[in-house]
């Protein structure tokens, strides 16, 4: 393949986007949520992250991740980027910039489940957690999707497989169920009650939540590797998501308590992005509409699920936003996905078999990937 500049253009910024979601975006947006005496322990660790996940990724992240054709995990034929040379390609790009791309994904992935655990995990702890974590649950989750592994190719004759166009199993289903062990098995913090404990810092929580917001522009619409049509609506399905989540959410809560919170909308905003994340290739800007008025709806009832039911310290609501949000894409995106169907203007890409096959398929990779999370989380 010749290289395209245009693409190599788009994915060079697309990189620096979601570099800038994690650091300083996360970063402040846990922050902010987190109480005022462990605010410098929650931005140490997301830049912490940042260091460690972005060396594991060139040691050896990449090479089992995108290389080697096993079904569960790559191989080391690429350690170190062995024979990542000036002029190599991936497709239309310079590999050194698709390493660079994906590698911001792997950056952010574990960073996300630090809210789960925010405000009771050593340090020390939490950089052999991460590391472990991204060894033991990212890389094969990244590698069975879209390094040529097993769910890649499970449909009839391995012609078709799951579709997650930019992370809904990859980022937020094993962020979400790893968040969730996690809680589980460190117990909750002190003063938990039931109720959230409040956020120290709410214009950091909205000026974090506003950087992820303008950042997963390159985190979706840079999934299309290219710059074209696809890219050209991932972005768009991506922004309207976002604010029909950030809505309704607002829209439920002011019902409920009589008022409109900052946190409540940023909350909503994040929803309707990791619910679109995986659609984004697929879906209209309908299906957006609907995508982000679901994103906005459960995640809310699921978080307070989570924290009042159950009675799980969910620090930062990382499983009922992302975990609940990341698999309600990934099934909505069979039904709405179809350029045939009620919703399908603007929509491609989902098995010729129609909805219901690509939709088994989906469900068998929620299955596949949240088992593996779990099980290789409880273990670490």
């Amino acid at each position: 393949a010749e290289l395209n500049s245009g693409d190599t253009s788009w994915i060079l910024t697309s990189t620096a986007l979601v570099l800038f979601m994690t650091l300083p975006g996360l970063a402040l947006f846990y922050g902010g949520l987190v109480r005022s005496k462990n605010v410098l322990s929650v931005l140490m660790q997301c830049f912490a992250i940042a260091c460690l996940m972005s060396v594991c990724w060139v040691v050896y992240g990449y090479s089992l991740a995108f290389k080697g054709s096993g079904p569960f995990i790559g191989d080391l034929s690429a350690l170190f980027l062995n024979g990542v040379e000036r002029d190599s390609m991936t497709g239309t790009l310079p590999e050194s910039v698709f390493i660079t791309f994906q590698m911001t994904f792997a950056i952010i992935t574990p960073a996300l489940v630090v809210g789960a655990f925010a405000e009771r995990m050593k340090f020390s702890a939490m950089c052999i957690f991460s590391v472990a974590w991204f060894t033991l649950v990212y890389l094969p989750a990244c590698h069975m999707i879209w390094g040529g592994g097993y769910l890649s190719s499970i449909g009839e004759n391995g012609e078709t497989g799951v579709i997650d166009f930019a992370g809904g199993l990859v980022v937020h289903t094993t962020c979400g169920f790893g968040a969730l062990v996690a809680a589980i098995f460190l117990g909750k913090r002190k003063g938990f009650n039931n109720s959230p404990l409040p956020p120290h810092n709410r214009t950091m929580v909205m000026i974090g939540a506003s950087m992820l917001w303008v950042g997963w522009f390159g985190f979706n619409a840079g999934s299309a590797v290219a710059a074209d049509g696809s890219a050209g609506m991932a972005m768009l399905v991506t922004h309207i998501s976002a604010a029909v989540g950030a809505l309704t959410w607002m829209g439920i809560e002011w019902i409920k308590s009589g008022k409109a919170t900052i946190v409540g909308i940023a909350t909503g905003m994040v929803a309707g992005l990791a619910t679109i994340t995986p659609a984004s290739g697929t879906v209209g800007p309908a299906g957006a509409l609907l995508i982000g008025l679901l994103a906005g709806s459960v995640c809310f009832y699921a978080t307070q699920m989570v924290k009042s039911y159950y009675e799980i310290d969910d620090s930062l609501d990382v499983f009922p936003v992302h975990g609940v949000g990341g698999m309600l894409g990934i099934v909505m995106l069979a039904i709405v996905g179809n350029p045939d169907g009620f919703l399908g203007s603007g929509a491609a890409g989902i098995s010729e078999d129609g909805a219901f096959a690509q939709l088994l398929l989906q469900l068998e990779g929620i299955f596949v990937i949240g088992l593996w999370t779990i099980i290789a989380t409880y273990i670490i």
